[in-house]
């Protein structure tokens, strides 16, 4: 039996630059929308409006991490002892970023408590006119991040702006209260939910990030094992990976056996098992074939998948 190999080349960094420009920003925005934010919660006592502040804050911190890791991803040239580069970091940096805002909450949750045992009059008025800008500052960052496919570090930003959009809309609707029903226990309460929100999002990145560290399948390979044992000449699919190095490079290995089949017939198979793969977005595979006929192509094939 003779082994017949292909061995795709290794791919050129994942193009990341409007993405790292657009973490940049998104943080930059973040940061005056927090300083504004702690100002107001500190001045007009709502501890709503300083939960939402440090919701703000690590979200900068986050954005800061994720422009760091893709920054340097785009530029390491490490040579081949680092086959993929630094693309690593991305994941790393997310994980990071979904702890941080556990302390947060815990924070967050505390400072309620302590609002529910001894409730602070607020500055409802100017509470609610920050809380406003808040708001605008949240939806126009989720507007700058959802920018087409979005990488692990844009979905972080973007569940933590829309958990940062609906912290400021519990600090209007609490402060609403306030002034409508005179109800001060609306803020803490509003706190909490927000609490909540943050929880929300640090399991998705978190849920995410861990996943291509642990490399996790992001495809289900039962599916695609069937997929590949339907092509016309393939018996048998002896050994499947599929993982991510990052969120915008999927890599994958295969050896199949096949039946003793012409030159022709052979390069079909290979052709029809890159396509599959490209069709699931991935974007670096090494395939090798197993057969009784020895053919002996010498080529190489690449599985190329444009972000």
């Amino acid at each position: 039996m003779t082994l017949h190999e292909d061995t795709a080349e290794h791919e050129e960094a994942p193009e990341t630059g409007g993405s790292t420009r657009r973490l940049a920003l998104v943080a930059a925005v973040n940061f005056l929308g927090f300083l504004v934010e702690l100002a107001g919660g500190l001045l007009f006592g709502s501890v709503a409006l300083i939960s939402d502040a440090l919701h703000m804050l690590f979200d900068m911190l986050a954005y800061a991490m994720a422009f760091g890791a893709s920054y340097t991803a785009e530029r390491f040239k490490g040579g081949d002892e680092w086959s993929y580069g630094l693309h690593r970091l991305e994941p790393a940096a997310a994980f990071l970023n979904g702890i941080l805002l556990v302390p947060m909450v815990g924070y967050i949750l505390w400072e309620s408590y302590q609002r529910f045992l001894n409730p602070v009059a607020i500055n409802p008025t100017m509470t609610l006119i920050i809380a406003v800008g808040g708001l605008l500052v949240n939806l126009g960052s989720v507007y700058i991040v959802q920018d087409g496919k979005m990488s692990l570090n844009e979905r972080g930003a973007f569940y933590h702006l829309l958990g940062d959009a609906g912290g400021s809309v519990a600090v209007i609707i609490s402060t609403i209260a306030v002034i409508v029903f005179d109800l001060p226990i609306a803020d803490p309460v509003a706190a909490v939910l927000i609490g909540v929100l943050i929880l929300v999002s640090a399991g998705k990145v978190l849920r995410g990030s861990t996943s291509i560290l642990l490399e996790r399948s992001p495809i289900s390979l039962e599916r695609l094992r069937d997929k590949l044992t339907n092509i016309d000449g393939v018996e048998n699919v002896d050994d499947l990976h599929v993982w991510q190095v990052c969120s915008q490079l999927t890599v994958a290995t295969v050896r199949l056996q096949y039946e003793p089949t012409s030159l022709d017939q052979q390069q079909a198979i290979r052709s029809q098992v890159h396509q599959l793969f490209s069709d699931r977005e991935i974007d670096h595979a090494t395939v090798e074939l197993v057969g009784d006929m020895e053919i002996n192509t010498g080529t190489a094939d690449r599985t190329n998948h444009d972000h």
